[in-house]
């Protein structure tokens, strides 16, 4: 059974891709890493043009939108996430006239371009923390400025601790501290002074009246601090995020932050979309950021960091489907993206990770694709210390901070490094062997991983009930230990989790595997580590 030609088969089915209730509730969107995509002019970095000249292979792959990572004029303390500019493109990356062909190419192409949006910090570059460090008092407001504790103001104000490593806080020239959730030179601002709501304000109506289609938001749990800044009272905090309450995430007031930015967005042409990057305690807690008066959608961390095990991920799926339909969206679903590390090497196998793939392209709602998983790339583990770039690498000796190993730049073509990313090297080194793992060595080949992304998405707007949160019900099924089988409307799928086959009475007929499956029509033995697909 070849995956291309079940899809062409099933083309003229009804297709769910654009749901009359909103585009984005069962879209398919691609995350790009923009320094890792592809370079256009051979300084070993990629870049917005470099981006734009391969939106048609993402076109071809099927997807619905793609989400840019920052480009904005940066120091790249932490890969552009450190803002100097968010009216402006990085000379490294390009420049306006850029941006404006990529998303004008882009919406050519039928694609829609999110950019991300870095609110609960700036650069420490940034002309308002250079004033703000400078001692400018009406500066200063618009971050966290606070004196020390213990004697001469030595100490940092509280016990808080970044997100990379080591203090919360770092001290300036005239002894009073700042806060910075993340690395030192990303400043964390105060969201309770009206200069800061009034300039992203203004940035956001600037990239929308560019003509993008919306914004992935950046630590949208944590704009907002708890009054006082009270102590937490134990170290490891890194290790709470998303599972405990913590003073400086997920407070309640970054909601009513989220309502004046959906009223922005409503207040275009489009729709346009708001996605909120947002940890919380508790899947209910999640679905606050998605109610329908706040963000369209908002990334499914559990999901992403359920384990290859089908009991914790039926309840993941349950409870993610149940958290947001109680406010009304739809879920989201990833696998990967440029924090983690890629699932192929976390589930240990490429058999796992194409059949985690298909659960995910399955279930009702968004599915979020990083670039490189439709190869099957593995995470990158054998990186030099000397070439790491992850400031949580850096700030911890080496003990953490692994990111750049998903970051590796993508092999296009050719057997030899850089693989077709650019005319020259790149900025992290590849891997030899990732030839064969390159998109031009993928494409036609039934068996790869990037064909059966390709077929996966045809089928996904071609058949019913694959996707759409508005199709009906998702329904499991009596199954064996380590399977779960669920239907949703002329759709079944199968998971197998276990290291050897499974024998079941087959659901319907295959119309495409994760690996090949033999079946006589009435009992199908579904392979070790493999997801089907079955129209029923």
């Amino acid at each position: 059974m070849t995956h291309e030609s079940t899809a062409v088969q099933l083309a003229s089915a009804s297709s769910n891709a654009t749901a009359s209730s909103g585009w984005w509730r069962d879209a398919v969107i691609y995350q790009v890493y923009v320094r890792s995509f592809a370079d256009s002019d051979g300084d070993g970095v990629g870049d917005l043009r470099g981006v734009r000249e391969r939106l048609p292979h993402l076109a071809r792959l099927g997807v619905d939108a793609v989400w840019l990572t920052p480009f904005y004029v940066s120091p790249q303390a932490d890969g552009g996430y450190d803002v100097a500019d968010y009216r402006a493109v990085d000379p490294l990356f390009g420049d306006l006239s850029d941006a404006d062909d990529l998303v004008r190419a882009a919406h050519a192409l039928g694609l829609r371009i999110i950019v991300d949006v870095v609110p609960n910090h700036t650069s420490d570059q940034h002309a308002w923390f250079r004033a703000a460090r400078a001692g400018d008092p009406r500066a200063r407001a618009r971050y966290h400025f606070r004196p020390g504790r213990g004697p001469g103001g030595a100490q940092p104000p509280n016990d808080w601790e970044s997100v990379f490593g080591g203090p919360a806080w770092t001290r300036v020239e005239d002894g009073s501290w700042y806060l910075h959730l993340f690395a030192p030179e990303q400043p964390d601002l105060d969201w309770e002074h009206p200069e800061v709501a009034a300039e992203f304000a203004s940035v956001l109506r600037f990239w929308l009246d560019l003509g993008v289609d919306g914004f992935r938001v950046d630590v949208a749990h944590g704009m907002v601090k708890a009054a006082g800044l009270p102590d937490i009272g134990r170290g490891a905090q890194a290790t709470l995020i998303g599972t405990q309450p913590l003073p400086f995430f997920d407070q309640d007031g970054v909601h009513a932050i989220h309502r004046a930015w959906r009223r922005l967005l409503d207040s275009y042409e489009g729709p346009r979309i708001g996605v909120a990057e947002a940890w919380a305690p508790t899947s209910e807690r999640l679905a606050l950021y998605v109610r329908p008066d706040e963000l369209h959608q908002a990334f499914n961390f559990r999901f992403l960091n359920c384990p290859w095990d089908t009991v914790a991920m039926r309840t993941v799926i349950d409870e993610s489907l149940a958290a947001t339909g109680s406010v009304g969206a739809p879920t989201t679903w990833v696998l990967s993206n440029h924090d983690v590390v890629r699932h192929r090497t976390r589930y240990g196998s490429l058999e796992r990770a194409r059949a985690a793939a298909l659960l995910m392209l399955a279930l009702p709602g968004s599915a979020y694709v990083y670039q490189g998983e439709e190869l099957g790339l593995p995470e990158v583990t054998d990186l030099p210390d000397g070439v790491r770039q992850d400031p949580a690498f850096l700030r911890t000796a080496g003990q953490e901070g692994l990111r750049d190993g998903c970051r590796v730049p993508l092999p296009w073509s050719g057997a030899e490094p850089p693989y077709g990313f650019g005319p020259a090297g790149a900025w992290l080194p590849q891997p030899a062997g990732w030839g064969g793992l390159s998109v031009a060595a993928q494409t036609g080949d039934p068996h790869s991983t990037l064909e059966l992304y390709r077929a996966a998405l045809e089928l996904r707007r071609a058949l019913p009930g694959l996707g759409s949160p508005d199709a009906g019900p998702l329904t499991w099924l009596p199954a064996p230990e380590g399977v779960l089988l669920f239907t949703r409307p002329g759709f079944a799928c199968t998971l197998n989790s276990r290291p050897a086959a499974v024998e079941l009475p087959a659901p319907g007929r295959p119309v495409l595997s994760s690996a090949p499956v033999e079946t006589d029509g009435r009992t199908v033995l579904l392979p070790a580590d493999s997801c089907t697909w079955w129209a029923i």
